[in-house]
């Protein structure tokens, strides 16, 4: 019925892993075995792509599949800061590569802690699922798309969202790639958080969102507090740890699985699934990837 899509390279093999294993518990073990796992990279070695697909199958996923692909050729790098070319690759899954009626795309950089398919209950054909971002909720309050506001009033205050989880139908996937490969081709100038913002560009334009619930992509914020206040200024909501967060996301360049991250609650959560599944990765026999100062 539906596949889960991921993009992992090098640098995020080893998290690619723990969002593996963290939608394998999110689901029941009949679920597990009828959902899929579609991953693309762009420079994985055929070992790393044989210990994904093995670590996958062990942990309970009865459909996997890996390829290599490449970004579309208008994709625009504004902040490569810690970012890289691999963003774009949620554009490259293809009805014949996921082979199910809907895909769940996740962000590697994430702890899933329950059921991501909820929303595809809600989704209308023609609809893309999407959770508003924390940092940049509406269209010309923040730095996402500068100029896009000025350039066309009327998308002012409109809603911006994030691109670390989407659902869609599989039938919808070949639209949005032609869609944003517009964008990228015609309305560079305003595009600032990459591959992000060519999507919002694309849906304020031309596409439909169905809006999911907060809870799918809530941001780690400790992380921030850390370092200093400004965050306070942009997310209405209480500033701690959200129980009923279905997906912590840890957007920016701090990264719970780097030593020198602050290991607030939900980092020292993501940190103790690290080291569940390295376990796993070590009785697979294989090299383990675990980066260092984890261990």
């Amino acid at each position: 019925m539906y596949a889960f899509g991921l993009c992992i390279d090098q640098n995020y093999l080893s998290p690619g892993l723990v969002t593996i294993a963290a939608l394998a518990d999110s689901l029941t073990h009949s679920a597990r075995r009828s959902a899929a796992l579609r991953i693309l990279t762009l420079d994985l070695a055929p070992a790393h792509m044989v210990l994904l697909a093995d670590f996958a199958k062990r942990v309970g996923f009865g459909a996997v599949d890996i390829a290599r692909r490449s970004p579309l050729r208008a994709s625009r790098m504004a902040d490569a800061s810690y970012i890289s070319l691999t963003t774009y690759l949620r554009f490259e899954f293809t009805p014949a590569f996921v082979r199910r009626p809907y895909l769940v795309y996740v962000d590697a950089d994430t702890l899933v802690r329950g059921d991501l398919t909820v929303p595809l209950h809600d989704l209308l054909p023609g609809e893309v699922g999407a959770v508003r971002d924390e940092f940049n909720p509406v269209v010309g309050a923040s730095p996402a798309l500068p100029g896009a506001a000025e350039r066309w009033p009327h998308l002012k205050g409109r809603p911006y969202y994030n691109a670390g989880l989407l659902w869609t139908r599989t039938s919808e996937l070949s639209g949005i790639r032609a869609g944003v490969q517009g964008v990228l081709s015609q309305q560079r100038r305003h595009i600032l958080h990459n591959d992000q913002d060519a999507l919002n560009l694309w849906l304020l334009h031309h596409g439909r969102v169905r809006e999911a619930d907060p809870k799918f992509n809530r941001f780690e914020v400790g992380r921030y507090l850390e370092r200093g206040n400004w965050v306070r200024r942009v997310v209405a909501r209480p500033l701690r740890s959200d129980p009923n967060a279905v997906v912590v996301h840890f957007v920016g360049p701090e990264k719970p699985w780097q030593a020198a991250c602050p290991p607030t609650e939900d980092v020292r959560e993501y940190r103790d699934l690290l080291r569940y599944t390295m376990r796993h990765v070590r009785a697979l026999g294989a090299a383990h990837p675990e980066p260092a100062g984890m261990r």
